[in-house]
């Protein structure tokens, strides 16, 4: 039931139906672009999805989220932050800075 709701949701999502709740403030995305660093704030799903090693942490910390279809096709446009929405449990404050913190620790991207 969780998994068909968190589909309705980002199909909506995508579709444009609805606005994500929570966007990230431009000084976050800024600062996110200059560290190099991904972020659950600002980082889209879909950036994240094509850095194998931003794979392995997303497999590692939230494997069902991360083998959710949804999540790897209509939620590539939504930051982790904008997906916790749909999956409260599984992307947790607490999972959500877990998450941040292994992509602290991958070399930044240039």
């Amino acid at each position: 039931m969780r998994s068909k709701l968190f589909s309705a949701a980002l199909a909506i999502v995508a579709a444009g139906g609805l606005v994500p709740m929570m966007s990230a403030p431009a000084y976050a995305e800024d600062a996110a672009a200059h560290s190099g660093h991904y972020s659950v704030d600002t980082t889209p799903v879909g950036t994240l999805l094509e850095d194998p090693a931003a794979v392995e942490v997303l497999k590692a910390l939230i494997p069902t989220v991360y083998a959710n279809e949804m999540f790897q096709t209509m939620g590539r446009s939504l930051t982790l932050k904008a997906v916790q929405q749909f999956e409260p449990a599984a992307l947790s404050d607490e999972v959500l800075a877990k998450l941040q913190a292994e992509f602290d620790k991958l070399p930044a991207k240039k």
